[in-house]
């Protein structure tokens, strides 16, 4: 069975967080954290949409839903989620790999060394 509050607990110690800056960041008091925590009170939805920006995960991630963590590239810009998109399908590519690199791996490797040059 699904324990929500010891999900809070564990995102909470993983983020460095006390419970009051956790309670800090969703607008609520440590002891309505700790209460979340010992799952005596649910948090609203407005309240676990900013726990699921503060921790990078998904509603579904936070309420046991889904198993998998997420990661938000929300602030990012286009040309650096592109540049993830097409990391995470070399990551998933099963196909057999040949010597050299595919025409991916280097769009990737141009597009990291473009990125992170410095002017």
């Amino acid at each position: 069975m699904f324990d929500f509050g010891l999900r809070i607990r564990e995102l909470r110690e993983q983020h460095h967080l006390s419970q009051e800056e956790l309670g800090l960041r969703v607008g609520r008091s440590k002891s309505v954290i700790s209460s979340y925590e010992n799952n005596i009170k649910l948090p609203p939805l407005d309240v676990l949409t900013d726990m699921a920006l503060v921790f990078h995960v998904s509603l579904d991630y936070l309420v046991g839903i889904d198993k998998e963590e997420m990661l938000s590239i929300r602030a990012l810009s286009e040309q650096q989620k592109k540049i993830l998109r097409t990391l995470v399908a070399e990551f998933q590519d099963t196909s057999p790999k040949y010597a050299g690199l595919s025409d991916r791996q280097i769009f990737l490797l141009d597009s990291l060394l473009k990125e992170f040059a410095t002017p």
